[in-house]
C-alpha cells in the first residue's frame, strides 16, 4: 500500500514531465494500470483523493452522536422546565 505522499509525487512527476509513466513503473514497481487508477481517483475526487473513506464516515458518526447527546440534554432541560413551570402555577395559584 503506497501512501496518498507517494501517489500524488508520483502524478506530479508525470505532470511536471519529469519522468515518463513507464520510467517511474520501473523504478518503484508499478504497473501502468495502478498510475491510471490513481489519475482517474485524482480526477473524479480531486483534494480528496487517497484519503481515507472511513475516517470521514468516523468523524461523522462522532458528530452524529454528539449531536444525539446534545439533543438528549436538551430534551432533559426542557423536561425540567415543564415541571418547574407546573409547579409554579400549582403554587401561584393559576393555570
Amino acid at each position: 500500500m503506497h501512501s496518498r505522499e507517494f501517489k500524488l509525487e508520483v502524478l506530479e512527476q508525470i505532470e511536471r514531465k519529469q519522468k515518463t509513466t513507464a520510467q517511474l513503473c520501473r523504478e518503484h514497481q508499478l504497473s501502468p494500470s495502478l498510475i491510471h487508477r490513481w489519475r482517474k481517483e485524482v480526477e473524479m475526487r480531486g483534494g480528496a483523493a487517497f484519503t481515507d473513506m472511513k475516517t470521514g464516515d468516523q468523524a461523522l458518526e462522532r458528530r452524529i452522536a454528539e449531536l444525539e447527546r446534545y439533543c438528549g440534554q436538551l430534551a432533559l432541560e426542557n423536561t425540567i422546565l415543564k415541571k418547574s413551570l407546573a409547579n409554579y402555577r400549582t403554587r401561584s395559584g393559576s393555570r
